[in-house]
């Protein structure tokens, strides 16, 4: 596969914007995808956050096996304040809600304890496509922010008011350069990189080649083949959906491109990518 490098103009400016915005808010609320959490994980943004309370959300859970609730255990047992969530469900508004109140605690009880109440800001940030805006949404009780199923939806800021705290919407960004080139890999099958840019023979056979030696019998179920080489399960793809271009050859890009939707839409089952020791890698 290709080596994988994304970082465009508009990232720079975010990040940019992001720093001097620090000093207004009281705490960061990082969004992560629970099928990677690891390869999600920015740790400039991580560093940008400082001494400020962070709190770490695993979006998009009800895609994510069991493997996702080792990860997050990982990440807590290193002393992060991470919880695991589906966005798309009204009873997560609950979970995140108590996170916060355990995040900013402290900070309430100084003020309550000077006659002071206060309204926290947070900053909300994340790589591309993890569910930011939604879950702001989600917070806000209406459609306040935009969403959207592929990267680069969000590329101001903008301040949602949410009852009793506010919340910065950040574009999403990502580290300036892929120093693991497996994270990067992972980030490209979930979508926190523009399609447009990948190669998607690369793409689509390395997501095949990734999930054959865990995910063997959800490939067999889904094509009808789950052993071989990724080209073969590729070809299997092709002649079981009927894509073919003229003169009866497989047409690839529809094969390429029916296989990644289908892990992106969970219809190869729950899926996560990561492995528990990813998790060492983050610093927290």
């Amino acid at each position: 596969m290709k080596t994988i490098q994304w970082y465009p103009g508009h990232m720079t400016k975010a990040m940019r914007m992001m720093e001097s915005s620090l000093s207004i808010v009281d705490g960061v609320i990082f969004i992560l995808d629970a099928r990677c959490p690891a390869s999600t994980f920015n740790p400039r943004l991580k560093k940008m956050a400082g001494a400020k309370p962070v709190l770490y959300i695993l979006n998009k859970a009800d895609l994510a096996d069991e493997r996702a609730d080792i990860l997050l255990k990982r990440m807590q047992s290193q002393g992060a304040e991470a919880i695991k969530i589906n966005a798309g469900k009204a009873a997560s508004k609950r979970d995140i809600e108590g996170a916060i109140a355990r995040i900013t605690e402290e900070k309430r009880a100084r003020a309550a304890s000077r006659g002071q109440s206060k309204v926290f800001r947070f900053m909300v940030a994340g790589v591309p496509n993890t569910g930011k805006s939604t879950i702001i949404n989600l917070l806000a009780g209406t459609k306040r922010a935009d969403t959207g199923n592929k990267a680069g939806v969000t590329r101001g800021k903008q301040w949602i008011s949410c009852e009793g705290y506010d919340l910065l919407d950040t574009p999403g960004t990502m580290p300036p350069y892929f120093d693991n080139q497996t994270f990067a890999k992972r980030m490209a099958y979930i979508g926190s990189i523009n399609d447009d840019i990948l190669d998607m023979d690369d793409i689509a056979l390395g997501l095949i080649e990734d999930l054959q030696p865990r995910y063997f019998a959800r490939l067999n179920e889904r094509y009808g083949k789950g052993e071989g080489t990724p080209l073969e399960i590729l070809d299997a793809v092709c002649r079981s959906r009927g894509f073919l271009i003229k003169g009866g050859e497989l047409d690839y890009d529809r094969g390429e491109r029916a296989v990644i939707d289908d892990f992106r839409k969970g219809r190869l089952g729950r899926i996560t990518l990561d492995s528990p020791e990813d998790a060492d890698s983050m610093k927290f």
